[in-house]
């Protein structure tokens, strides 16, 4: 028990270094490794309860670089993409879906390196990146990539990205644990887990936080693509894999 509790630990620290440092990628990490331990069903809401957690931290840090507009679009739209999801889930082979965008992402990520990215002017396109993020969030739990790919895409500065994407989460990550509570998935093994948590969580979040600062808006431009491919070559994995 001692062991699988500081591996759990361990992960959390490490899952939420990243996401307070690059704003996104805790879940990829932390729900995968911590599912080797604990079942799914307490890892996943574990995940999520400290993704509000750090959402909240980074929120209070740097609340003004938030762009409210594109957060409440992004967040918004997702509760319409969340229905077509769950119906993909049933319906869509998963290894054919994380196949397709695994593919996307690190073609994405490559293109991007290459500094030929292409740039949205506007918010116009937020309710189609919050849907699409709330399709593949119902059906896998990965409403990430999309939103990165939007970020990217709108040029925000490392704050703004970092900001906005904390705003999307906080609201998303409430309201999954609504749904966890609601399924009975909110069990007090997973508030014991988050509670031996929140110290090195809160760690975590201040050293995530002095990285970010430290990195340019180039080497963060790179550090997020780099991000990206991981995602996308993780998903082709278990597409090929499963």
């Amino acid at each position: 028990m001692a062991g699988t509790t500081i591996l759990v630990l361990a992960v959390l620290f490490l899952a939420t270094l990243i996401r307070s440092a690059l704003g996104f990628g805790e879940a990829l990490v932390a729900v995968p490794l911590l599912a080797l331990t604990p079942p799914v069903q307490v890892a996943a809401p574990l995940a999520v309860l400290v993704s509000i957690s750090v959402a909240v931290v980074v929120l209070i840090q740097d609340w003004r670089n938030i762009h409210l507009r594109s957060a409440g679009w992004l967040a918004l739209s997702t509760l319409f993409g969340i229905p077509l999801g769950l119906l993909l889930l049933k319906t869509t082979p998963e290894t054919v879906v994380k196949a397709i965008l695994g593919a996307f992402i690190i073609a994405f990520a490559l293109y991007s390196l290459t500094g030929r990215k292409p740039q949205l002017h506007s918010d116009r396109l937020a309710p189609l990146f919050g849907f699409v993020a709330g399709v593949l969030g119902g059906a896998y739990g990965m409403n990430g990539p999309p939103l990165v790919v939007y970020g990217l895409l709108r040029r925000w500065t490392p704050a703004q990205f970092r900001a906005t994407l904390q705003g999307y989460f906080l609201i998303a990550s409430i309201i999954g644990m609504l749904g966890y509570a609601l399924t009975g998935l909110w069990t007090r093994t997973v508030s014991g887990y988050f509670l031996l948590s929140l110290p090195l969580a809160l760690i975590a979040i201040f050293l995530g936080h002095a990285v970010h600062r430290r990195l340019s808006s180039a080497r963060f431009l790179i550090a997020v693509n780099i991000g990206l491919a991981l995602i996308g070559a993780l998903l082709l994995m278990q597409a090929l894999y499963v």
